[in-house]
């Protein structure tokens, strides 16, 4: 009888610990590779009509930061793409949410017809030195920022990230977030 009462007190430690080390969840839940807790660097530049840019303009709201090279090849493209869809995923609170487009400053002006394609699209160039503070892939294809309305940085993608899993980190900071 003292056998089986001591089983029965020891079956939830016992439970417990089997369900912690043998069913342990994965322990990460984003898409997205997670960066150092910081800031934004400060990066001045113009907007493609010549207009003074700031990227701390754009604080107070979620900004999908796509930063790419001279030439808007397809990786450009598909970046772009996939931050639009994203924020069009979001629904109702899509307003919170915010997409720039950074190139060097030697980059010539977007073309005409790939920004009326992508409406609402912050296109803007700055000087490649402070492109380079960005924590983005320099083998000069097209990275994916994610800032919070503070502007830190939070999440970094590549040029082809899958689309409905960034939506869906972006969805659950969201959510998250009552800021921006």
């Amino acid at each position: 009888m003292l056998l089986l009462l001591a089983l029965v007190a020891l079956s939830p430690i016992v439970a417990a610990y089997v369900a912690y080390y043998g069913f342990a969840p994965s322990k990460r839940v984003n898409y997205g590779k997670l960066l150092e807790p910081g800031p934004a660097p400060a990066i001045a530049g113009t907007y493609a009509d010549g207009r003074p840019f700031a990227l701390g303009e754009l604080r107070g709201k979620w900004v999908l930061l796509v930063v790419t090279g001279s030439d808007c090849g397809e990786a450009c493209r598909r970046a772009l793409h996939a931050t639009r869809v994203a924020r069009t995923i979001q629904g109702r609170e899509q307003d919170r949410v915010v997409r720039a487009w950074l190139q060097p400053a030697a980059a010539p002006p977007p073309p005409a017809e790939l920004l009326a394609w992508e409406p609402g699209l912050v296109a803007a160039r700055a000087a490649p030195i402070e492109l380079a503070e960005l924590p983005i892939d320099q083998g000069g294809a097209a990275s994916i920022l994610l800032l919070d309305p503070h502007g830190n940085l939070v999440l970094r993608y590549g040029d082809d990230p899958d689309i409905e899993r960034l939506a869906k980190d972006l969805q659950r900071l969201l959510s998250a977030s009552q800021i921006g």
